[in-house]
């Protein structure tokens, strides 16, 4: 059994939705809807995006993007930094990581 569908509340579709695929790859089905966006991947996910007027996730929530190396973890962190998000450099803890809050109000891990 894999998990293969997630659903998240976000306030700006269109900037989330750019954001999921300029920098994790993420392909989007096209649309005309700005309250609605689906994406997928190479490994049968499906993320969809649905427009809400407040997101409220809790403290700890968050989605996660493996990635392959650290080094490739870094390349990500530079080109957010490079981009202007307020991300700390990745450190050590369960893995090489860091976080990023997501355009739309969501928050994103990367790690390897």
């Amino acid at each position: 059994m894999k998990l293969n569908h997630l659903n998240l509340s976000v306030t700006d579709v269109p900037a989330a939705a750019d954001f999921l695929e300029k920098y994790f790859g993420l392909r989007k089905q096209p649309s005309d809807k700005k309250s609605f966006c689906a994406l997928f991947d190479d490994d049968g996910l499906v993320l969809t995006l649905m427009k809400a007027a407040n997101v409220t996730y809790p403290g700890t929530f968050h989605i996660g993007f493996g990635q392959e190396s650290e080094q490739r973890v870094n390349e990500i962190y530079q080109r957010l930094k490079g981009d202007g998000f307020d991300v700390n450099p990745p450190q050590r803890s369960h893995a090489w990581t860091f976080y990023v809050q997501a355009p739309g109000g969501f928050t994103v891990e990367i790690a390897a």
